[in-house]
This record gives C-alpha cells, structure tokens and sequence, in this order.
C-alpha cells in the first residue's frame, strides 16, 4: 500500500475515534485535542509503524479539525438529502478528508483529481456498498461547482451568513439545459414511434434535467446560451439536439469556497433528438441517464423546480401532435 493512501487510512480511523468520542464523558473525562493526539499516534504505532509521512497525517488531521465546521457546511449544502448525522461516520469523516485536501491542500503536493479519486478508494475500502459512488458525488459535485481551483490560497475575508445578500450585486453564472425527447422507431411499420424523454440521475437520488455551464470556455467567444446547451447536452449525455423552443428559467445562489456567492441563472429549453444510447460523460454529480416513457415521469423522484418545466414541455409536444 502507497504510503499516501496508508497514511490516510491512518486519518480516517483517528477521524472515526475522535466522531464518535466527541461530546461523549466517560471516566476519562471529555473528549479533546489532547486525546485526538493520543488517537493518532497509537494509531500510527499499530497500523503503520516506521510510517516515514507521519508529518503528513499529522498535519491533515490538524487541518480537518480546524476546518471542521466549514468543511461540514459545504457537505450540507453539497449533500442537502442527506443531513450530516444521517451519514455513516465512515462516510462522513471520508468526505471531510476530501474535501479539506480539494479545497485547503496544497494542490501541488495533491491535485485536486488525486484527492477525490483517493477519498473514493478510502469509501471502497472501509465504506458500505454504495460509499464510493457517494463520496464520488459529492466530491464531484463541489468540484464542478468550484471548477479547477486557482493556486492561490482560500480568501480569508469572512462573511456572516446573516448577512442579506442583493443578487443585483452578486457574479452571475450562466447555465443552460434541455428537457430532451425523441421518437423511438416504431416495432411495426406504420405504427407511430414512441415519444421518450431523456433524464439524468444525480448521487441525491432525483431524476433532473440535463444541463451546463454556458460561456465558461475560453476557446468560444460570444456563445449563445441556445449554442452553450446543444453543447454542454452533447458533453454530458452524448446527444445532438435540436432546440424547439424555451421552456422557462430558474435562478439560485450558490456557495463558491473560494470567492462566495454566485447567482446562477438556468435556461431551459425543449430540445429533440434522435432516439440512440445516451452516454453518460464525467460530469461530477451524476450516476445515471436513460430514457424514460412519459407514463414512468410521475412515478420518479424529481426536483420540485423541475416539475413544471416537464409540464409545460410536455403541454408544448402534445399540442403540436394535434
């Protein structure tokens, strides 16, 4: 085992300790710093003796204990289905190492690539069945959210989070995204083809639509949102499509680690498409796309915001077949 992955497997069991410890008082007393140290070096004694990195894991525990409280704001907000005590403690304290590597390491010593594929293989190997796609997701998720980060270091600047917020204000991020449908050939001839529609599946468990940043590539200048959709649709599902017509818009704000608040402001549009396999690109966040008939929509778990785009989308389609 590499010395890197053992010494983080060392992190993750001290982490575990000091999780469930924490708050509890027994006959030797209230959990603290003190007993954590102790944690770590018997730990380092027993599971990795000779161990030449123990300034590594040292200084990772350090750093996750110190950035506890953010790094588990950013998993709540990352994770919102999954509140942070309903999380196996193995899982948990994985995502916190993660996340404390993608967002506060130094990214020479651990690119940010290397810190979310180490974090899944932690979840492989002491996780449940479903941990590695879970950690995956979510460390996904935040790393698209934030792009590639900069190499300088975070922004100490601090900011209440009672403080109001004017979105007049605020950087806005342009997204675009498609409810995309197709005809299936039909299985006798002269029969009409089946009308289904593409949806994609994110790591919380909600069938969305397919969408993306618009505008974020250096190499476009000028481009459209309906140019950045067809786009961002063919990067993440594999679909060339054709935009009918807009459907609607949803604007949010979200937490950018490093710079903030962001307004984010979605396009989405009616888009068709040829009916073939949809191929799910690397896109962080998601683990599943497929198409579905319009009979099977109702029964899926969807995002509230989401629903009336489907509706009026499918308004739109039935309209045009009369």
């Amino acid at each position: 085992m590499a010395n890197r992955h053992l010494s983080r497997s060392i992190v993750l069991q001290t982490l575990f300790e000091w999780d469930f410890m924490s708050g509890r008082e027994g006959k030797e007393g209230v959990w603290d710093d003190k007993k954590t140290k102790e944690a770590l070096e018997r730990n380092l004694k027993e599971f990795a003796p000779g161990l030449e990195d123990d300034v590594f894991v040292s200084s990772l525990v350090e750093q996750i204990l110190k950035k506890s409280a953010v790094i588990d704001e950013i998993i709540k907000k990352a994770a919102p289905d999954w509140p942070l005590e309903k999380i196996s403690i193995v899982d948990r304290n994985i995502l916190r190492i993660g996340l404390t590597e993608l967002l506060f390491g130094d990214r020479n010593q651990v690119p940010p690539k290397v810190a979310i594929n180490e974090a899944i293989e932690l979840a492989k190997t002491f996780g449940g069945e479903n941990s590695g796609k879970f950690v995956n997701g979510v460390l996904g998720a935040v790393y698209k959210e934030i792009g590639e980060p900069g190499k300088e270091q975070i922004s100490k600047k601090k900011k209440t989070e009672d403080e109001p917020v004017d979105i007049t204000k605020l950087p806005v991020e342009k997204l675009g995204g498609a409810l995309v449908y197709a005809k299936k050939p039909a299985s006798k001839k002269g029969e009409d083809g089946e009308t289904l529609f593409a949806l994609v599946h994110d790591v919380f468990g909600y069938w969305t639509l397919s969408k993306g940043r618009i505008g974020d590539n250096p190499e476009i200048a000028g481009e459209s949102v309906e140019e950045g959709t067809k786009r961002e649709i063919k990067e993440e599902i594999g679909l060339d499509i054709d935009i009918k017509e807009k459907i609607g818009e949803n604007e949010y704000v979200a937490s950018h680690p490093e710079n903030g608040k962001i307004l984010k402001k979605v396009t989405y549009f009616l888009a068709e498409s040829e009916y073939k396999e949809l191929k799910l690109g690397s896109s962080g966040g998601l683990d599943n796309a497929r198409w579905f008939q319009l009979s099977e929509i109702p029964e899926l778990r969807i995002y509230n915001d989401i629903i009336p785009l489907i509706t009026k989308a499918i308004e739109i389609i039935s309209k045009n077949k009369h």
